[in-house]
């Protein structure tokens, strides 16, 4: 605590310190720039102008309002530390002086007993000066000194700090009370006052971690809330007390750095932090290492500065391939590493020894071999192993190869498996056995990084690789390809054109001579001799074929030999055919309009000629002498080398198609000359020469492809008549099949009873007996009375249609009629069972339908063979087992 007191008597004041010695209690941790107190100077007169000074300039300094601070941090001793304060005025130069005694506080912060037990006071400033009216007061703001409080205190509570009072409570009857955080702010309760004695306490241990300093403004006021005072200003710093331990930013901190590091090489830093004053004791830290592991090869590789906390190498001897990792215990302790006072708290450092090319490449043998054949390309002939002691797959590891001599053609390079680091000796341009039959390469071995300093490349870096060249049958080849001949077209067949051979460059194999054979031909003009390779024509040479392009026409040719395996190789052979005028020119177009009247009729030609300079153009145009009619009635005038204007001589021309003969001579050498026949239709014209005949003049007859279409149509007619007679008679033949069939409602077969029914007598029986008569006589099922129709008869539904018997059939139909009527039955599968027999062995008295006794044969019963029932299908098949099964 700093208790301060300043007071000022009304009617009577003497400049200079109120005091001989002012005692305060501080911190024993003094900073720089900390104020301590505040000196309580009397001025009588407010225009002096007073200056401040310290005996002890290094340590303390008074500003001009009175407040001490210190200047520099320091410790205090645990005696009382003393200095002297002196004013003096700036015009005067009159000096006052007052002795200044500084406490240290406890091991808890606490006051002396009879500090403690001093509670000064705290009063509202003020100064009095004259005037001709009478004395009056002048307020002025003073710097308190702040009140420094230990934290975590262990009370008792509340626990007395400070009493505030106003110089004028003698006359008046005043209340007291502060406010700001701690008081009537949040954290309220922490501060309170005794508003008639103004007694200012804490009333709980203060945390500085939590709120370090709190800002309280006290205030005095009359009983009727009258403010007597100006406010005052109080701060209270919370004094820090080492009650927390360091604590580590990381528990596990990484760190590298690279083998063969020198010393003091920095390596990482590790921070930790305390939650106590920074500036103070509390929350000094230093640091240091506890232990390393592993301990090779010196047990103390590395060191960390004690203040900043980086840690730096201090011995040589990082190998990277001997130990890859070191794990440190760090430890920072507080109180500036007081081991005895201060807390501590540890982390881990792992440092990973990071690789450096220290390690060259070498390879495992010092030749290697390899073959291939020859012309052979993209081909591996050679793996180069190497061995690296670096990290794997780092630049320090990864090996590039170089060749250092025996390639002067660069036939060969070297790539790198990623994988396993070899060397791959490859093919990149053909080898010719006959040329090099064997290859010495000189192979170098390096890092992708350059070695460390002083590492050098052992001899183990170089190898030497031979590789064998194998002879192969190669292809043969033309001399020259392609080869280019000039020759005139209309060359005879037979002739001999040229010859074309091949060299086989295979000299150290033995084999017959080469063969050939034609390959591509596209007009088919020439053969090859295949032994000598002379080329002769089969056909005339036209340069005006199809398969000639700007006068080239080419041919391809084989050439073979029998080697293993056999070879083969092309060439090609280029003839330039020369031009000769072999073509006569011809018009263009063939057929022309014009009008029949002398204006306009003007007909543009062109000659065409295969041919090309100078066996072309210009051409000659001119009619011929006979018919005499041609130039009677036409004219032909050239207007350039290729054209020409035909038009009438005569004043009218009678409409219709004349064929105008025209001679076409070209400018070759000797000339060539044609007459073309030019089909021009004369017609009426309108005033702008477009014909308007509506009949066109058609020739007389047909072409070939109308009469083809004529007979196609006449073809498919008759195909057409022939279908649809034969559909007829087949139509007619299913309608006489139908003859037999009767209509559904005539069908008699369900009258026919049940033969497995035994009836009662014909009394019993209610038999519809109308049934049995013919067909015509038989009423419809519409007028039949209701209830006469038996249960087993037919529904009344179309049904499948079944064989018609005629009105008067003739006794021999009947067989027939059965036949028919059981072959539609059977072949019915939707007919329901209502087609069982009924019992027939009561025909009844007076029946309408006769006797059925006719229908029996003339032999007895049991002379009668059923076994033909047997053939009228499954239905038949009991009355078959019952009458035909013998004895049985």
């Amino acid at each position: 605590q700093a208790p301060i007191q300043a007071t000022c008597e009304d009617m009577s004041c003497k400049t200079g310190f109120p005091e001989d010695v002012h005692s305060a209690v501080v911190s024993r941790s003094v900073h720089g720039g900390q104020p301590l107190l505040n000196v309580r100077f009397r001025s009588c007169d407010g225009n002096k102008k007073i200056h401040f000074g310290s005996s002890e300039p290094k340590d303390f300094r008074v500003d001009e309002d009175g407040v001490v601070y210190a200047e520099r941090s320091f410790q205090l001793s645990a005696e009382p530390t003393e200095f002297v304060v002196s004013a003096q005025d700036k015009e005067t130069r009159e000096e006052w002086q007052m002795r200044v005694k500084l406490t240290p506080e406890t091991a808890f912060g606490e006051a002396s007993e009879k500090d403690q037990k001093k509670i000064e006071d705290i009063v509202f400033p003020w100064q009095h000066y004259k005037h001709s009216s009478p004395l009056k007061r002048q307020k002025r703001d003073w710097v308190i000194p702040p009140i420094n409080l230990p934290e975590n205190s262990r009370g008792p509570f509340p626990q007395e700090l400070v009493r505030i009072r106003s110089d004028r409570d003698k006359s008046l009857s005043l209340r007291y009370s502060v406010t700001g955080p701690g008081a009537d702010q949040p954290p309220t309760g922490i501060f309170i006052i005794n508003p008639i004695s103004g007694q200012l306490s804490v009333t709980k241990p203060l945390d500085r971690e939590q709120i370090a300093s709190f800002h309280l403004r006290a205030h005095a006021v009359d009983v009727n809330g009258n403010q007597v005072e100006n406010p005052i200003d109080i701060v209270i710093n919370v004094i820090d007390m080492n009650d927390n331990r360091p604590e580590f930013l990381h528990q596990v901190w990484n760190g590298t750095v690279p083998e063969g590091s020198k010393p003091g090489t920095y390596v990482m830093t590790v921070t930790a932090i305390d939650a106590d004053d920074p500036n103070a004791q509390n929350g000094m830290l230093r640091y240091r290492i506890l232990s390393q592991a592993p301990s090779s090869p010196s047990p103390n590789m590395f060191t960390i500065n004690n203040e900043t906390g980086d840690i730096i190498t201090v011995a040589a001897g990082l190998d990277r391939e001997k130990v890859q990792q070191y794990t440190l215990i760090i430890q920072a302790t507080d109180m500036e590493g007081n081991p005895t006072y201060g807390l501590s708290n540890t982390a881990t450092a792992v440092i990973t020894v990071t690789d450096v090319n220290d390690n060259p490449p070498e390879f495992t043998a010092m030749t290697f071999y390899g073959e291939v054949p020859e012309n052979r390309v993209d081909v591996i002939v050679a793996n180069l192993t190497v061995t690296d002691k670096d990290q794997p797959h780092t630049p320090a590891w990864n090996a590039m190869y170089r060749m250092t001599g025996g390639d002067p053609t660069g036939r060969f390079t070297i790539l790198t498996d990623p994988n396993s680091n070899d060397g791959l000796v490859t093919v990149v341009k053909p080898i010719d056995f006959e040329t090099n039959r064997m290859f010495v390469l000189t192979v170098a071995a390096e890092n992708q990084v350059p070695l460390a300093k002083g590492i050098q490349h052992p001899p183990q870096s170089t190898a030497t690789v031979s590789i064998t060249v194998i002879d192969v049958n190669e292809s043969p080849y033309f001399v020259p390809n392609p080869k280019l001949v000039r020759q005139e077209e209309g060359l005879l067949a037979g002739s001999m054109l040229t010859t074309f051979t091949a060299q086989d460059p295979d000299r150290y194999m033995q084999q017959t001579s080469l063969r050939y054979s034609k390959l591509s031909d596209p007009a088919n003009w020439l053969k090859i001799d295949p032994v000598n390779g002379q080329i002769t024509t089969t056909a005339v040479l036209d340069r005006e074929s199809i398969y000639v392009q700007n006068n080239m026409y080419n041919a391809t040719f084989l050439a073979s030999d029998n080697g293993i395996p056999p070879m083969s190789g092309t060439g090609t052979l280029q003839i330039y055919l020369l031009d000769i005028n072999d073509n006569a020119p011809q018009v263009n177009p063939k057929e022309a309009t014009t009008c029949e009247t002398l204006q306009p009729n003007a007909i543009n030609i062109t000659a065409i000629d295969p041919d090309i300079d100078p066996n072309a153009g210009p051409f000659a145009f001119e009619l011929p002498d006979t018919p005499a009619s041609i130039k009677r009635n036409w004219t032909i005038v050239r207007i350039s080398g290729d054209h020409a204007q035909l038009s009438l001589r005569i004043r009218f021309l009678e409409a219709g198609i004349y064929d105008v003969p025209i001679v076409i001579t070209d400018s070759g050498n000797p000339h060539a000359s044609s007459t073309s026949v030019l089909k021009v239709k004369v017609c009426q014209c309108d005033i702008n020469g477009d014909c308007t005949d509506v009949d066109r003049i058609v020739g007389a007859g047909l072409g070939t492809g109308a009469i083809i279409a004529i007979l196609l149509c006449i073809i498919i007619l008759l195909i057409l008549v022939l279908m649809f007679v034969v559909w007829m008679k087949r139509r007619d033949k299913e309608r006489q099949a139908k003859q037999l069939l009767i209509d559904p409602e005539d069908d008699v077969r369900d009258n026919i009873l049940k033969y497995d029914e035994e009836g009662g007598g014909e009394e019993d029986q209610d038999y519809d007996l109308s049934q049995l008569q013919q067909p015509d006589t038989v009423e419809p099922d519409a007028i039949k009375p209701v209830g006469i129709r038996r249960l087993d008869e037919r529904p009344i539904h179309a049904e499948p249609q079944y064989p018609v018997r005629s009105a008067a059939p003739h006794p021999g139909d009947i067989g027939d009629f059965i036949n028919e009527g059981l072959k539609a039955a059977d072949n019915d599968p939707t007919a329901p069972p209502y087609d069982s027999l009924l019992v027939f062995d009561y025909e009844g008295s007076g029946s309408t339908a006769g006797s059925l006794s006719s229908l029996n044969s003339s032999s007895s019963g049991g002379e009668q063979d059923y076994d033909y029932l047997n053939d009228w299908g499954p239905r038949f098949k009991k009355l078959a087992d019952m009458y035909g099964g013998g004895d049985d």
